[in-house]
């Protein structure tokens, strides 16, 4: 493997995360942090430190960014402009789609060559076989540091529009987060109760273990448009039983704020007459898309 010089700007727990990764490989890691502190750590295990961002930028062809948010990159990085000529930079800060496109457009008006990314993993997974993370921007970029980048985790390309990356990111997370409300509230029920959420946890990780098949079969009803075929319990059905969600969460003293949405989404679905389709057919209760929008890449 050829070891690049890799810079990592923002030090938060993911950013050590990826620059240990690197050094661990032995690339030439310089990092940089506005609390220079927390660079301190990363020093003594061999990374060399900047003190200024555009000295960090300076260092190294391929320039890894993990900051806050968007605004946090913008501020660190504009003020660079035409330093970033000619490098190759990975932002992999959680932002949005027009974010990402935004700040590619201006990467590329100062030369740079610009690839965005999405971590999935927490920072103990990165560079581990639990660990993936998306791309888009730049193939040139991604073809050219791809054995640096699976350092991180496997590595997926999903085309040149800079937000593709940012777009799955926050799918999948936005997945995530409807899970983890579910798995709180169903602890809060039990909690209310005196039931230990340790003695329901073996049995709800095997329940939900069960449920994630249905991830594919409803991205096959809402691609089709077809939300009744082949459905095994429909949303009538489950709209009647959801008043139970709500009236158990009253008569325990718990709030249903996590998982009420749903339960009202059901109900309007049904009123406009989909009772005998399944729940994937809520998705056209939340905006744009459709059959004809879909695209693959």
């Amino acid at each position: 493997m050829s070891e690049t010089p890799v810079t990592v700007l923002g030090l938060g727990d993911m950013g050590t995360a990826l620059a240990r990764a690197l050094m661990k490989a032995g690339h030439r890691t310089t990092v940089w942090n506005r609390t220079a502190a927390k660079a301190e750590a990363l020093a003594a295990e061999g990374a060399l430190t900047a003190a200024t961002a555009g000295e960090a930028v300076a260092a190294s062809p391929l320039v890894v960014v993990c900051l806050l948010d968007y605004d946090s990159v913008r501020q660190v990085l504009e003020p660079l402009g035409d330093a970033l000529s000619g490098k190759a930079v990975v932002n992999l800060t959680n932002g949005t789609p027009q974010q990402a496109r935004d700040l590619a457009a201006w990467a590329a008006g100062h030369g740079a060559h610009y690839l965005d990314g999405g971590i999935m993993a927490v920072p103990p997974m990165i560079g581990t076989p639990a660990a993936f993370l998306l791309y888009s921007g730049s193939p040139d970029v991604f073809a050219d540091h791809r054995a640096v980048l699976d350092l991180f985790g496997e590595s997926h390309h999903l085309g040149e529009d800079p937000g593709r990356a940012p777009l799955y990111d926050l799918a999948l997370l936005s997945a995530m987060y409807g899970m983890f409300s579910g798995v709180l509230h169903a602890y809060a029920l039990v909690r209310s109760d005196g039931v230990a959420a340790a003695d329901v946890a073996p049995l709800l990780g095997r329940w939900l273990t069960a449920m994630s098949g249905a991830a594919d079969g409803f991205a096959q009803q809402i691609d089709s448009g077809d939300h009744a075929t082949g459905v095994v319990s429909n949303l009538a059905m489950q709209s009647a039983g959801f008043v139970n969600f709500t009236g158990s969460a009253g008569d325990q003293g718990i709030s249903p704020e996590l998982i009420a949405p749903i339960g009202d989404l059901m109900a309007r679905r049904v009123a406009d007459g989909h009772g005998h389709e399944g729940l994937s057919g809520l998705v056209e209760l939340l905006g744009a898309g459709g059959p004809g929008a879909v695209q693959t890449r």
